[in-house]
C-alpha cells in the first residue's frame, strides 16, 4: 500500500501547480520505492499513471499537441527507475545503496532525456560540443539539482522511516540482559 500512496503523491506533485523553478516532484523517489517493494507485474501501474499525467500536462496545462513518440524516452526511464530500485534496494537497503540509487536516478534522467533532445532535435549541432551545449542549457531548464533533492527527500523518507520505526521497535522490545 505505501508504494501506491507514493505513486499518488508523485502524480499529484506533478499536477498541482507550483513555481516552475522549484521542480519538486515525488516521481524519482516513488519509482525507486515502487520498484523495490512491488512485483514486476505491478510496475505497469506507475508507468501508465505517469504516461496519463504526461498527457494531461501536455494537453491541458501546457496546451500543446500530444505526440507520444516525444515521450518514449521518458516512459522508458520510468520503467528503468523502477528496475534500478529493484536491483539496488529490493533485497538489501543500505545507506550506500540508497544514496547510489538517489544519485543514479535523477542523473540518468537528465543525461538520457537531454541526449534524446540532442540526437533527435535540430537545436544543437550533432557534435561533441553540441552535446555539451545541450547539457549546459538543460541545467537551467531542467532544474537537475531540485530533482536530485526531491528524489533524496522522497526516497529517504520512503525507505528511512520504516527502517527507523523497525529499528526503534526492535530496540524497545529487546530483552534486557543482566
Amino acid at each position: 500500500m505505501p508504494a501506491y500512496l507514493l505513486l499518488l503523491i508523485a502524480v499529484l506533485s506533478r499536477l498541482i501547480p507550483h513555481a516552475p523553478w522549484f521542480n519538486f516532484t515525488a516521481v524519482g523517489g516513488s519509482l525507486l520505492y515502487f520498484g523495490a517493494r512491488r512485483s514486476w507485474r505491478e510496475m505497469l501501474v506507475p508507468v501508465a499513471a505517469l504516461m496519463a499525467t504526461d498527457y494531461v500536462l501536455t494537453v491541458f496545462f501546457y496546451r500543446y499537441t500530444f505526440e507520444a513518440p516525444a515521450y518514449v524516452v521518458t516512459w522508458l526511464w520510468y520503467a528503468a527507475a523502477m528496475v534500478l530500485g529493484r536491483i539496488l534496494l529490493r533485497d538489501k537497503t543500505t545507506l550506500v545503496r540508497l544514496a547510489s540509487a538517489i544519485l543514479i536516478g535523477p542523473t540518468s534522467f537528465f543525461l538520457v532525456n537531454n541526449f534524446a533532445v540532442w540526437i533527435g532535435g535540430g537545436l544543437y549541432p550533432h557534435t561533441l560540443a553540441g552535446l555539451g551545449d545541450c547539457y549546459v542549457a538543460a541545467l537551467a531548464f531542467h532544474g537537475y539539482e531540485n530533482d536530485l533533492i526531491s528524489t533524496a527527500i522522497v526516497a529517504g523518507l520512503a525507505f528511512g522511516v520504516p527502517a527507523l520505526v523497525h529499528r526503534t521497535s526492535t530496540v524497545q522490545t529487546a530483552p534486557v540482559s543482566h
